[in-house]
């Protein structure tokens, strides 16, 4: 796996000593009828809209009509235009190729068709010019956004998001717009752990980014959908889920070295030093929180359905060391951040021996109620077991970090350490 540099904190760009703030990329595969007037449009809305210099990248994907001369002939027309050549065809191609090559700190690309209202240009590209965010992409999906497109466009955008959400916890609303930014900072650490040349790169690069904690920046847009485009809609889809299930197995195992892309101590408001509060403690609280609240949806669930066909302490049993497995994985993972199978059957047994003290509370106020009341009614249940986990949860945290999982814990502190030395005045 290619080493990537650890990024800087975020700092506004100097764009008064650059030539070239924003360089926008229109990756093109036969475009002859539609290039030209694409480029003169988009280069009068920047000409009169945008404050600073700006470039248009024509990245030709190996055409066999005649879109290398139009993209030629712009070249030649139009100083802000230039045109680049690849051989090979790859949405994803070309745009690591003219991003890896360009000077410019601030990187974007939109299709062709400028499905996508201009107007939300700006916008998109402010928030990395500030240093505000490192990624900034249009969506189609937020409330503020006008879409116009056909219904089956718009079941296979939202299904696709749904997968990304749930298959790999991705937060970003929209991931095929066509119309993203990037500064060149984040895209010199990300392109090299970015393996697809298609159209999922940029689903890919999104989650990588997401993952390594970079801040996107979402933009609700006006778009228009373009009746011909020569999308291949079920091969693309395909292409899709394969990448998919690919970036999640290798997140799932631990294969991509994500740490070396994490900011330095201060940038995430998470990871500030709070007096008497060990390093990493907030960040931990927030992801066993999370993890804790769907752990107890997934047992009350379990237990309402067990409930149906036995007792009330076999299904509480049964229920709870189901949603313990889980959340012992889950913490292991998202709260903890530890990778690989190292270590993991004995974590698990661990888990179950907190399981056990979260049975015997639970099981105990069970068995205290039937004591007090005699029958007691399944809300009277569903109450006295959320209370009697609340109170393990405090518990199952405290052994979680001190005993289940407390070399992750100290390797944490041990690199805010050492973060917080090489990095002082860090924080913003």
């Amino acid at each position: 796996m290619t080493d990537c540099p650890a990024l800087p904190a975020r700092s506004p760009l100097a764009v008064r000593q650059t030539a070239t703030v924003l360089d926008v990329v229109v990756p093109v595969y036969n475009e002859e009828d539609d290039l030209e007037a694409c480029v003169r449009r988009l280069h009068a809305h920047l000409t009169a809209t945008f404050p600073y210099g700006f470039r248009i990248t024509v990245a030709d994907n190996a055409s066999t009509d005649r879109t290398p001369e139009v993209a030629a002939r712009l070249d030649d027309a139009i100083e802000e235009v230039s045109a680049v050549r690849l051989e090979q065809k790859g949405r994803g191609r070309a745009l690591r190729t003219v991003w890896s090559l360009s000077d410019a700190p601030v990187l974007a690309y939109m299709d062709v068709d400028l499905s996508t209202d201009l107007n939300a240009l700006l916008p998109l590209v402010a928030p990395l010019i500030s240093g505000h965010s490192d990624l900034a992409i249009g969506t189609r999906l937020a409330g503020g956004s006008r879409v116009v497109r056909g219904p089956k466009r718009e079941f296979i955008s939202r299904a696709y998001n749904l997968v990304l959400r749930t298959g790999l916890a991705a937060r970003f609303s929209d991931a095929q717009c066509g119309f993203k930014a990037i500064r060149k900072d984040a895209a010199e650490a990300l392109l090299p752990l970015v393996e697809d040349t298609g159209w999922f790169f940029d689903t890919e690069l999104l989650v990588l980014a997401e993952r390594a904690g970079m801040r996107i920046h979402e933009v609700p847009v006006d778009w228009v959908d373009d009746p011909d485009s020569s999308v291949h809609i079920v091969r693309t889809a395909t292409d899709d889920l394969r990448g998919v299930w690919r970036i999640g197995r290798a997140l799932a195992t631990g294969a991509l070295p994500l740490e070396r892309l994490r900011r330095p101590f201060g940038d995430d408001p998470r990871d500030r030093a709070v007096p008497g509060v060990p390093r990493g403690l907030a960040r931990q609280l927030v992801g066993f929180c999370t993890v804790g609240a769907l752990s107890t949806l997934a047992y009350l669930g379990l237990y309402t359905l067990f409930r149906m066909g036995m007792g009330p302490q076999p299904a509480n049993a049964l229920a709870l060391l189901l949603s313990a497995v889980a959340n012992t994985a889950a913490n292991r993972r998202l709260t903890f951040g530890v990778r690989g199978r190292e270590r993991a059957m004995r974590q698990q047994a661990q888990g179950l021996v907190v399981f056990a003290i979260g049975l015997a509370l639970t099981s105990g106020s069970l068995a205290a109620l039937g004591a007090a009341g005699g029958s007691a009614s399944h809300g009277a249940e569903l109450s006295v077991l959320v209370v009697a986990n609340l109170a393990a949860t405090a518990l199952r945290f405290l052994l979680l970090r001190a005993w289940v999982f407390p070399q992750a814990v100290h390797t944490a502190a041990a690199d805010g350490e050492h973060q917080h030395h090489e990095t002082p005045g860090s924080t913003r």
